[in-house]
């Protein structure tokens, strides 16, 4: 089953390698994985999807949480959100074809946002579903190039505030303190 992964992180320098590095040392495979600052400069969240069974879920958090960088790790494969993914499709495009062609795009609500006289480029969002049949359509025209972003998501229910700021900020304020003590200690012995 595929499990998709939403986790906070610092943002900072090397963050990505060592997520990167994490699942690669485990022999856990990434499907996709896509980051992004958030409305918060100083956080990023990253998108994962990983297959596996539930104990190898477990296991993929379970490290991530260990990671110091890493402010909140969460499974959101069975909570509601909308999940999308960018796809930009370089397509043969004739004077022959070309109306039958803007006939597909128009039914997958996609755009053409590029023509010229041997091709087209289209850009399309959607579920993965989605941009598959797309592609499975466009087949016989001569697909020339495919760019993919990855699955991003985001959970349907909103965060709690408190005083202002998000549940997501009183996270990392309680990760940054455990993190200094964790450095206090160790100086001391």
């Amino acid at each position: 089953m595929k499990h998709i992964i939403s986790v906070l992180v610092e943002n900072h320098f090397g963050v990505l390698a060592r997520v990167a590095g994490l699942f690669s040392a485990r022999g856990f495979n990434i499907d996709s994985l896509a980051v992004g600052e958030t409305e918060d400069p100083s956080i990023s969240r990253m998108t994962i999807v990983a297959e596996g069974d539930l104990k190898i879920l477990d296991q993929i958090i379970k490290q991530l949480n260990k990671l110091v960088d890493v402010l909140k790790v969460k499974d959101i494969t069975t909570d509601k959100h909308i999940a999308r993914e960018l796809v930009l499709i370089k397509v043969k495009c004739t004077q022959a074809n070309r109306t039958e062609l803007m006939q597909i795009i128009a039914s997958f609500r996609a755009k053409v946002v590029d023509v010229s006289m041997g091709h087209a480029i289209i850009e399309t969002t959607g579920s993965e579903g989605k941009e598959d049949a797309l592609l499975e359509l466009l087949k016989p025209y001569g697909i020339i190039e495919v760019v993919r972003t990855g699955l991003i998501a985001v959970g349907r229910t909103g965060e709690v505030v408190f005083d202002g700021k998000s549940q997501q900020g009183a996270v990392r304020k309680t990760k940054k303190a455990s993190v200094k003590k964790k450095t206090v200690r160790k100086k001391k012995k």
